[in-house]
Parts: C-alpha cells; sequence; structure tokens
C-alpha cells in the first residue's frame, strides 16, 4: 500500500512540475489568435478571447464563438454552427499545449491548431 501512495505522489508531484512551469511563462490565452486558413494560406481566421470570457470568430461565418474559459490546461469553447439550414450549439475543449505571448498551440486528440497572436 505504501508503495502505491508513494508511486501515485510521485506522480501527482510531476504533473505539478510540468503545470506549475507551463503556468510561469505568464502568457494569457486572451487575445486575438490567428492561423492560415488550410488551402488558402494567404488568408488568415481565428478566435478572439476576451478578458470577461466572451469569443468571436475571426473571419469565419459558419463558426460563431460566444464564449471561452479555461480550466487548468483545458480551453472551453462554446457558440454555434451555421450551416445548411441549421444552427447547431457546440461545446468544444481543447487541450492548451503551448502559450506564449505570441503563440498558442491547442490540441484535440490527433488534431493540432497553431495560432499566432495577431498584432
Amino acid at each position: 500500500m505504501e508503495t502505491k501512495k508513494n508511486g501515485y505522489s510521485a506522480v501527482m508531484g510531476g504533473i505539478l512540475a510540468v503545470w506549475l512551469m507551463a503556468c510561469s511563462s505568464g502568457a494569457s490565452v486572451e487575445g486575438e489568435w490567428i492561423e492560415p486558413v488550410p488551402g488558402m494560406e494567404h488568408l488568415t481566421q481565428g478566435i478572439s478571447l476576451q478578458p470577461d470570457g466572451k469569443a468571436s470568430s475571426i473571419h469565419m461565418a459558419t463558426l460563431q464563438y460566444e464564449s471561452w474559459k479555461q480550466e487548468g490546461d483545458n480551453l472551453i469553447l462554446t457558440g454555434k454552427s451555421i450551416g445548411n439550414h441549421q444552427t447547431l450549439a457546440f461545446s468544444d475543449t481543447l487541450v492548451i499545449e503551448k502559450v506564449t505571448s505570441d503563440s498558442l498551440v491547442l490540441k484535440r486528440g490527433s488534431l493540432r491548431l497553431k495560432y499566432a497572436k495577431r498584432k
């Protein structure tokens, strides 16, 4: 039993250390984040994450972000997807893989989204 406790403590300590290092950069997910449009790299699209928890889409008419919140290393986005005569509410949870003053990397499964901060 003592070995299980020590193993658990070591794992939790490692997770805490990684989390503290990630948070120590002082970078925030707030701001306007853009990426090239797939297949049309001369155009950009993205998301605006405002300090009050509101979110909005940048150059994405059919995907309307409305709000966001951060829970640990998860970014939770909510909004509406518009298409083919129907509007669907959604909530999307992405893992914050990396955030710096000028870049944001989000991940969901094998999908990896790399954003640059809009200037």
